[in-house]
């Protein structure tokens, strides 16, 4: 059975399904999402393949913002999925609720519902960066599926012992 699990691990890597949800926004990362799909970006090449069904996916790919009425299907979602998963929050409106976050049935962004493996900024977010943001699920999903703690960028890791940590460069916002 060992050898049964190793082997279907490996191909999760190297053939990742994603599965894409729009929570309900202006429609500007979808088209981003789906611009990935196309041969100019060709997501594909990473061996990715977008999926409808939740129950084979391994990434969920989520925009918009999150309101009273799809909250409840997007965490049916994210349950349907098989371990180990990873969630993408993208666009403004997927991170925070963005220009809509003041409105009325707005819950906020997607972490409020489910939690969030990697963050996609941008309104819309573009094409290289969904890629990237999905590169990074990955490496998250591979680090599950070895068994390891996965390295979150909230904070900074630890320096090694006996080395001291370099200062990091201030960037002037002006």
């Amino acid at each position: 059975m060992g050898l049964l699990n190793n082997l279907i691990n490996k191909s999760r890597l190297k053939s990742p399904w994603v599965v894409h949800y729009d929570c309900g926004s202006c429609n500007g990362c979808d088209i981003e999402v789906l611009a990935c799909l196309t041969p100019v970006y060709d997501l594909e090449r990473f061996g990715i393949v977008n999926v409808g069904n939740p129950k084979h996916a391994d990434v969920l790919l989520v925009t918009g913002t999150v309101n009273k009425r799809n909250k409840a299907v997007l965490k049916n979602i994210y349950d349907q999925m098989p371990e180990p998963k990873a969630v993408v929050a993208i666009g403004t409106c997927g991170m925070s609720g963005g220009m809509f976050r003041e409105c009325y049935n707005v819950v906020g962004g997607v972490d409020k519902v489910i939690p969030v493996d990697v963050y996609v900024p941008g309104c819309p977010a573009k094409p290289e960066a969904i890629i990237d943001g999905v590169v990074k699920a990955l490496e998250l999903v591979k680090a599950k599926l070895e068994g390891k703690a996965p390295q979150s960028d909230a904070a900074p890791a630890e320096p090694a012992e006996g080395k001291p940590e370099e200062p990091k460069p201030e960037i002037d916002a002006a």
